[in-house]
């Protein structure tokens, strides 16, 4: 994938998105971050976002309407043949919602809140070593 372009947090905890956008751009981020506090408003952000730019959606499992799994379900249709990846970000280090997470097929990434500085350095090389 080439530099990312955006990134969309997925997460009804305000203080959690503050903190993370903060990290985000503190790692050397220098594109659109968007900040969704819940699945149903995510879903409709989707269906007229501009997913040709590459894009890494963080979603929270846990979160009133639609969780993170729901909303990622839901999202398949949406994603396919974009430039849009989904990585969980999330405070369960639960066993069970890593495997459900792969399970789905559509998660590229499962990581366990708070977002660091290494984490999203590493992201963003990743990202930089793939064009």
């Amino acid at each position: 994938m080439p530099a990312l372009a955006r990134i969309v947090l997925v997460d009804d905890c305000e203080a959690d998105n503050v903190y993370h956008e903060i990290i985000i751009k503190r790692a050397g981020f220098n594109g659109e971050i968007v900040i969704i506090e819940n699945g149903v408003d995510a879903l409709d952000y989707l269906k007229t976002a501009d997913l040709e730019q590459p894009t890494c959606i963080f979603l929270d499992i846990n979160m009133p309407m639609l969780d993170g799994f729901e909303v990622a379900e839901r999202a398949v249709a949406l994603l396919r043949g974009t430039r849009a990846v989904i990585m969980m970000l999330t405070s369960s280090s639960s066993p069970a919602d890593r495997r459900r997470a792969e399970e789905l097929g559509i998660i590229k990434g499962f990581i366990t809140k708070p977002l660091t500085d290494e984490t999203v350095k590493g992201l963003l090389a990743v990202d930089s070593d793939a064009r």
